[in-house]
């Protein structure tokens, strides 16, 4: 069975629920949308002004344009702690990049924008005789802040919840709706 929001339904959107990526140190999406008093105190206080106003009037991350510092701005400016956590020792968030087959680098083209962005170096290129080199992700390095997405000129990378361990190598099998592993849409 396809679980899906009321407000999905009436848009159209009826392949299941399509999570927002909520602002780092958020809990999950029902107490966030419960504790969230969608005041923008977090949209304000973003340096990078990666928090917009999201579906219901909720912060949610856009990467179009640049990344996520996890400066901890956004978790000091929540007066109603819907952002909880402390940013010098919790992980944000349980996310990772995801770059998918239609990488330039995919499909034999030279590209390393993603790598270039990623501070944390956690996307790295695999060299490959008579062709050009892979990009290979580190999940455990990778802090989920969606440097590399706006940089990619296919749009070739995405934010994906729930993902924990290597993404290097032979990929597993794409986690199923059921599994709790969802797609989240990254701007």
């Amino acid at each position: 069975m396809t679980d899906i929001f009321r407000r999905q339904l009436i848009r159209g959107r009826i392949r299941g629920r399509h999570l927002a990526l909520r602002p780092p140190w958020a809990p999950d999406e029902a107490v966030f949308v419960d504790a969230c008093d969608r005041c923008g105190d977090c949209l304000r206080a973003c340096p990078e002004g990666v928090i917009v106003q999201g579906s219901g009037g909720f912060p949610e991350m856009d990467f179009r344009e640049q990344g996520c510092s996890l400066c901890g701005e956004c978790v000091t400016a929540c007066r109603g702690k819907a952002l909880a956590g402390d940013p010098s020792r919790d992980r944000p968030w349980d996310t990772v990049a995801e770059i998918r087959a239609d990488c330039l680098a995919e499909k034999g083209v030279v590209c390393r924008s993603c790598g270039e962005a990623c501070d944390e170096r956690a996307i790295r290129f695999a060299l490959r005789v008579g062709g050009a080199a892979l990009p290979r992700l580190d999940a455990g390095r990778c802090t989920g802040c969606g440097c590399c997405i706006g940089v990619c000129p296919v749009k070739a990378v995405r934010i994906r919840r729930g993902a924990a361990g290597t993404v290097d190598g032979p990929r597993e099998p794409r986690p199923s709706a059921s599994d709790g592993q969802r797609e989240v849409r990254a701007g």
